[in-house]
């Protein structure tokens, strides 16, 4: 255990586990902890993705999400993972140009992330090898200062391109409190009428202090905290909300993949109305799930927001 863990309460713990957990690392390729590979590049990966499209139609058209939507999780050993696969109704060209554009990219992306409560900030930078990192920093789900919060360096790659499918990356080594091994993957591709489907994943891995930690948040300030997917009821048989690590992937899976679309929708906007347009149209959303996602009400959301959208146009 590092001496970090070793020098907080319980209570310290959950709260630091609380920051940690929000991070978001969409694999579509884990390989090594959930045996599935990204793919070849180009038609292989449309067909594939076509091909999932294709095998969750009722999955997409009857469920409680009231949208096309379907949501999955996993634990496997001292890693997490959670996956949506959703329809959009919007042009895959618009898609690919709002979050694959190898110039406005990454500072787009900085936008649909900074909609999450517990995003304090993202800008994009150069990275020592020539590439682009985001540099993100992730706090508690209420205002506060940038030095209270965890800095996480993302590498971002877009990784294949073209009229059919897309696919963008961003994957960190290492984080707070021993967790490790973030990878986020966003692909695409476009179906009938105009619309596309995306498949969001969100995994990473952790040691005996974010375990630890892990024990603690949720018997302390998580326990009440559930999910989307519903398991019989150990006592009454009756079908419940999960909670623990799986009802907390699959909280923040949902606050992402809800930001990205936030984004989009608001692309049609004027200019300088997308900020509030996207703000709104995500706060929205979350709380048509209160029972998962309610934590803030709206004008505590978006003086929050818009003070730290401010922060984040500047270097920090």
């Amino acid at each position: 255990m590092n001496g970090l863990f070793r020098r907080m309460t319980a209570a310290g713990a959950a709260r630091t586990l609380a920051l940690i957990l929000t991070v978001f690392a969409l694999a579509g390729a884990c390989p090594d902890l959930f045996g599935e590979e990204a793919g070849n590049a180009g038609g292989s990966n449309a067909a594939r993705l076509r091909a999932r499209y294709e095998s969750l139609t009722q999955q997409l058209s009857h469920n409680p999400f009231h949208r096309q939507l379907y949501l999955e999780s996993a634990e496997t050993g001292s890693s997490l993972k959670g996956d949506i696969y959703a329809v959009v109704d919007y042009p895959f060209a618009t898609v690919n140009g709002a979050l694959n554009d190898p110039s406005q990219g990454p500072a787009n992306w900085c936008d649909v992330l900074i909609l999450h409560l517990n995003v304090k900030y993202c800008r994009p930078s150069a990275s020592a090898g020539g590439g682009t990192q985001l540099i993100v920093n992730l706090g508690r789900k209420i205002e506060e200062k940038l030095s209270s919060t965890y800095r996480v360096q993302f590498d971002y790659r877009s990784v294949a391109t073209s009229t059919t499918y897309f696919q963008v990356d961003l994957d960190a080594d290492t984080g707070p409190m021993s967790t490790r091994d973030y990878h986020i993957v966003l692909e695409a591709a476009p179906v009938a009428a105009g619309r596309t489907f995306l498949h969001l994943t969100y995994s990473y891995g952790y040691g005996m202090a974010g375990r630890l930690a892990m024990k603690s948040y949720l018997a302390t300030i998580g326990s009440d905290k559930v999910g989307f997917t519903t398991a019989p009821d150990s006592t009454s048989g009756q079908p419940e909300y999960i909670g623990g690590v799986r009802g907390l992937v699959e909280r923040n899976t949902m606050r992402y993949y809800l930001a990205i679309d936030a984004y989009l929708q608001a692309l049609s906007s004027p200019a300088d109305k997308r900020l509030d347009k996207r703000l709104s149209n995500w706060f929205d959303a979350t709380e048509q799930y209160p029972r998962q996602l309610h934590e803030v009400d709206r004008s505590e959301y978006m003086t929050m927001k818009h003070n730290e959208y401010r922060r984040q146009q500047t270097p920090q």
